[in-house]
């Protein structure tokens, strides 16, 4: 694999971070993370015009065609500029998700209107009580009723479930495990916003006799557990450049404050503690961004990377704790104050390293690949 990114991956690079910079101050991640909706829809229409809801999606559809690599630097950036609404979600969750498991006339439904940002989508999976880890943990049903289906049951922890047009709902069915589109406006289904740490609008959904058609299964026949774990992989894969993007806004900011503040009559960064606190930060910034493109060039390859996926996230867990100490440390009293923008990315950082599971969790799937446990 080849670190240095492309021509056109540069560009996109310096236009997504450009315009973020322009669009996206911290000044309206406050307002935003402040409001209902979590997130606004001028700035959606403008992200959709320049082409970063289909970027990675074919160009049958109306998307620009790229590889999941290439969504990876744009994540990277919306992590730097600490980007609230539901891209995550409808793109990574919905679209891709749909790409991989949709038929012909559910691509062409669904996938347009995606692309032209004219509808939300996002993942229904978690329930309460359970992780998500295992089949098991799936106990929302899917009864067979009338040609159609009709769904019953909670979800917990869902991104973005509030504004979002479409769940995709993952039910248990007397065939196994089912993935389904449901209208996220059906009278059936009541959706409540959670009091979270990074204010990143994760909801809690209960389905109350929702009647789904038929035709709104995806990945049927072949849909299975082993589906719902490779689209998480992507899932905490794409978490994880997010937040190489977050923690090198950090590293920067922690290197320029401690350029500019001064104790004794000189800037701290002149010793050599602080020095070194800023070089294992910079290691560890390397490091995880090194470990996240492995594992997104896999993706984009089409390669089985299980492993890759699992280190990269555990990586970029433990690693963002180093770093947001760190940055704590040498920031002292002004990082913590909500005036300062320290406390959005050490929020946000918090949040991702338990998104889609811990570094526990990843771990014990590396020792599983490495067949050092059963």
């Amino acid at each position: 694999m080849n670190f240095t990114l492309s021509e056109e991956q540069e560009m996109l690079k310096q236009m997504a971070g450009d315009f973020l910079t322009e669009k996206c101050p911290k000044t309206l991640v406050k307002e935003l993370e402040q409001s209902e909706q979590g997130y606004s829809p001028e700035l959606w229409r403008e992200m959709a015009d320049l082409g970063w809801m289909g970027l990675a999606l074919p160009e049958e559809y109306g998307g620009g065609g790229m590889a999941f690599l290439d969504l990876a630097v744009l994540l990277e950036e919306m992590g730097r500029a600490c980007l609230p609404g539901p891209f995550f979600s409808t793109v990574i969750l919905g679209g891709l998700t749909i790409l991989d498991f949709g038929n012909n006339e559910q691509k062409q439904e669904y996938l347009p209107p995606l692309i032209r940002g004219e509808k939300l989508f996002t993942l229904a999976l978690t329930e309460p009580g359970r992780d998500g880890s295992h089949v098991d943990s799936i106990n929302v049903t899917a009864t067979p009723d009338d040609g159609g289906y009709v769904i019953e049951g909670s979800k917990l922890f869902v991104p973005d479930a509030h504004i979002a047009d479409y769940l995709l709902c993952v039910a248990r069915t007397p065939d196994g495990v089912g993935l389904f589109v449901v209208d996220a406006r059906d009278p059936g289904i009541t959706r409540t916003v959670l009091q979270t740490m990074a204010n990143d609008k994760l909801c809690e959904v209960v389905l109350n006799r929702v009647r789904v058609p038929a035709a709104n299964r995806l990945g049927q026949p072949g849909f299975t557990w082993d589906s719902v774990e490779r689209l998480l992989e992507r899932a905490a894969v794409a978490r994880s450049c997010e937040i190489v993007g977050n923690l090198e806004r950090v590293l920067e900011m922690t290197i320029d404050y401690a350029k500019d503040r001064k104790q004794f009559g000189r800037p701290i960064g002149s010793f050599q503690i602080m020095q070194h606190y800023c070089a294992d930060m910079a290691i560890d910034v390397d490091s995880i961004r090194f470990g996240c493109y492995q594992a997104a060039w896999m993706l984009s390859e089409g390669l089985p990377c299980s492993r890759e996926a699992a280190t990269a996230k555990a990586w970029t867990g433990e690693a963002s704790q180093r770093v947001i100490s760190l940055a704590h440390q040498v920031h002292g009293a002004i990082g913590v104050t909500m005036d300062h923008e320290l406390h959005y990315y050490t929020r946000r950082a918090k949040a991702a390293e338990l998104s889609f599971g811990n570094a526990d969790f990843y771990r014990e799937v590396v020792a599983k690949e490495m067949g050092l446990v059963a």
